[in-house]
């Protein structure tokens, strides 16, 4: 590499890597060499002879701790170096990059090449110029109307413009302190809501859009509007509602439907009525609410021109006959005989029903009435009571009947 007419520790290396082969110098053995850097890593010993560590050409030493590592391979070029940035940021520059020669011992890098390249750069056309600021403006209006602001002037990159991406140095604006001598207007704010109103109503009514409400206020207080000079009002609404929620719904008195068409007369002959009803819908009582007033029902009396049916019916029952058998009375017979009794249907007339049941009816009967029978006693009542209850010869008494034994009959 150039040293500008002065030795390197490089310059060196052939000499001392010759010496050291001569007297058999004891070297850093490394394992890797990098060929840009030129810097050894991975130490694989200490005191290894220079000659076993470059057995390997892959392999790179340092005589001393703290020398420059060389490589074990033949003197060769290194890779080329990136190239450096350009040494100019505007019109044209030059960029360099660099070499180096290692591995001495087999002889030196080829005469006549280079370990250093320049080449021309432009990264632009041009040098930025720097502008010069115009005359400041005259100062802006106060910010403010009362009390205390700010005023502003401005100026421009204009004296001269810069070119080739120049600017101007400093701000193109600058502020001061303004002080009107006016007192502001203290504009009103809102104080808290009040609490809500009781509902407008205790029940809501069911499937309307209209439902009770509730409503709060709240005062321009905080602070209120100044006087002199007038400060705004507070905006928004003084007061708000809203619905009530979770209300039962108010109680639906019934209200009468119209009336229905008229029912056929209730008769079919004579006279009866005609009906006319209504229901109470419209709307039915909900929510205990009340009944419809009047009545649900009217009549009025109706006519057919034809003689209603009178079904019969029976007259009371005629007295049994005699008890008789085969025609003849019975008397004091133990074989029983009958007797019948009769009954008239009566009352009856267009086609109406006849009576139901037998116009008859006859029952078996004994006839003893005049006949002996064997009679028994029945049992002794109780005693009764002293009579009289006091006087002479008081009694007490008491009786028996005497029951008639009638035959068992078949």
């Amino acid at each position: 590499s150039f040293t500008y007419g002065k030795h390197s520790d490089r310059d060196l290396l052939p000499f001392i890597f010759y010496m050291s082969i001569l007297f058999a110098v004891n070297v850093l053995c490394y394992k890797t060499f990098d060929e840009i850097s030129g810097t050894c890593s991975n130490l694989l010993g200490d005191g290894v002879s220079q000659e076993d560590c470059c057995l390997n050409d892959q392999y790179g030493f340092q005589l001393t701790e703290n020398g420059a590592c060389q490589s074990c391979r033949g003197a060769q070029w290194s890779k080329w170096s990136s190239w450096s940035a350009c040494s100019v940021s505007c019109t044209e520059g030059v960029q360099r990059r660099s070499r180096v020669c290692y591995g001495y011992h087999e002889g030196t890098c080829p005469i006549g090449t280079r370990d250093r390249e320049m080449k021309s750069c432009l990264l632009k056309e041009c040098c930025p110029v720097m502008g010069g600021w115009s005359e400041w403006s005259s100062w802006g209006p106060c910010s403010v109307t009362c009390r205390t602001g700010t005023q502003a002037r401005e100026r421009t990159c204009t004296n001269p413009t810069p070119v080739c991406g120049g600017n101007c140095t400093g701000y193109n604006r600058e502020t001061k302190t303004c002080d009107t001598r006016q007192i502001c207007p203290t504009h009103g704010n809102w104080g808290s809501w009040g609490p809500w109103q009781p509902c407008s109503h205790t029940c809501s009514i069911e499937g309307s859009a209209r439902q009770p409400h509730q409503q709060r206020s709240r005062l321009c207080n905080n602070p209120p509007p100044s006087f002199s000079p007038p400060g705004k009002p507070c905006p928004g609404p003084r007061e708000e509602s809203q619905s009530c929620t979770g209300l039962p719904y108010c109680p639906r008195d019934g209200n009468w439907g119209g009336w229905k068409p008229m029912q056929p007369c209730t008769v079919t002959c004579g006279v009866g009525q005609i009906l006319q009803k209504r229901l109470c819908d419209n709307p039915s009582p909900k929510y205990g609410g009340k009944n419809c007033l009047g009545e649900d029902v009217r009549r009025q009396p109706c006519t057919v021109k034809v003689p209603c049916p009178v079904d019969g019916h029976w007259d009371e029952w005629g007295p049994w006959t005699s008890c008789s058998r085969s025609g003849f009375e019975i008397e004091c017979d133990e074989i029983p005989a009958s007797q019948k009794r009769n009954r008239k249907c009566i009352g009856r007339r267009d086609a109406g029903k006849p009576c139901a049941g037998l116009r008859m009816e006859t029952r078996v009967c004994y006839s003893f009435e005049g006949c002996p029978l064997p009679g028994t006693w029945s049992v002794w009542s109780p005693w009764g009571l002293c009579e009289p209850v006091c006087g002479p010869e008081p009694k007490r008494t008491r009786k028996r009947v005497c029951t008639a034994i009638y035959p068992n009959f078949s």
